[in-house]
C-alpha cells in the first residue's frame, strides 16, 4: 500500500509521515529502502531507540504526547513536534532548541475528538494562552500550523465535521495571530480517514498501518 498511498499523497500535494510506531528496525527500514525519509513516532523512549538504530537522514516527527522532561532527549535531531499542547512544553521546546542553537518548528495540536483520551488544547483554551502573548518570546520553537485527530469512529460525518472545524480553526489563526508564510501545516488524517481529511484541506497525513500491511506488498 506505501507506493498507492505515496502517489495519493503526490497527487494532491501532501506530505506523508509513515508512523513507525510498534513497528521493527527491518520494518522501517524496507520503507526507508523505497526512498521514503519522513516517519512519526509516539513515544520518545521509541524514538530515540530508532533513531540511534537506523540512518541518520531520517525526518523524524513526534507525534504523541510530549512531557516537558523528555523534550532534551530529541532537542538535537527532530525534526517536527506535531503535539505542542501545554504552555509549558512549549516553552521547554523553546529553551532545549535554544541550548542547541537551533530552531524547532512545532504544531500545536487541538482536540476535536469526542474520546477523552484524545489530547490537545481545547480551542478556547488555545485562544487565551495565545492572546496573553507570552509565546511570541518563544522564537525557537515557532508554531508551523495544526494537528488534530478525530473521532475514532465509523461515522464519516463525524469526522469530517471534526476535520472541518480544524480547517476552520487553523483558517482562524493564520488570519489573527500567523500571518507569516511558515503557518502553512494542517496535520490530519490517518490510515482509516486520511482521503477524507485531505479532501478538508490537510496538507500532511500520518500513516502507519495502511503503509505496512500487508508487509508481502511493500515492494
Amino acid at each position: 500500500m506505501y507506493k498507492e498511498i505515496l502517489a495519493y499523497c503526490k497527487d494532491h500535494k501532501v506530505d506523508l509521515i509513515v508512523v513507525s510506531k510498534l513497528r521493527s528496525l527491518q520494518e522501517v527500514k524496507a520503507i526507508y529502502d523505497l526512498g521514503h525519509r519522513k516517519f512519526g513516532e509516539n513515544r520518545v523512549q521509541d524514538l530515540l531507540q530508532k533513531h540511534n538504530n537506523l540512518p541518520q537522514d531520517i525526518e523524524w516527527h513526534l507525534i504523541g504526547t510530549l512531557q516537558s522532561n523528555k523534550v532534551k532527549y530529541i532537542a538535537p535531531f527532530i525534526q517536527l513536534i506535531h503535539s505542542i499542547d501545554d504552555l509549558a512544553v512549549w516553552y521547554e521546546v523553546h529553551r532545549q532548541a535554544t541550548k542547541m542553537g537551533r530552531s524547532i518548528p512545532c504544531l500545536l495540536q487541538i482536540k476535536i475528538a469526542r474520546e477523552t483520551t484524545k489530547n490537545g488544547f481545547e480551542w478556547h483554551d488555545l485562544l487565551n494562552v495565545l492572546d496573553q502573548g507570552i509565546w511570541k518570546s518563544y522564537v525557537n520553537a515557532p508554531i508551523y500550523g495544526l494537528m488534530g485527530m478525530a473521532t475514532f469512529t465509523e461515522d464519516l460525518n463525524v469526522v469530517k465535521s471534526e476535520f472541518d472545524r480544524l480547517k476552520g480553526y487553523f483558517d482562524q489563526l493564520q488570519v489573527k495571530y500567523f500571518k507569516d508564510d511558515t503557518f502553512d501545516t494542517l496535520s490530519m488524517g490517518m490510515s482509516s480517514d486520511y482521503k477524507l481529511a485531505i479532501s478538508a484541506g490537510s496538507t500532511m497525513i500520518r500513516v502507519g498501518s495502511s503503509v505496512f500491511e500487508p508487509t508481502s506488498k511493500i515492494v
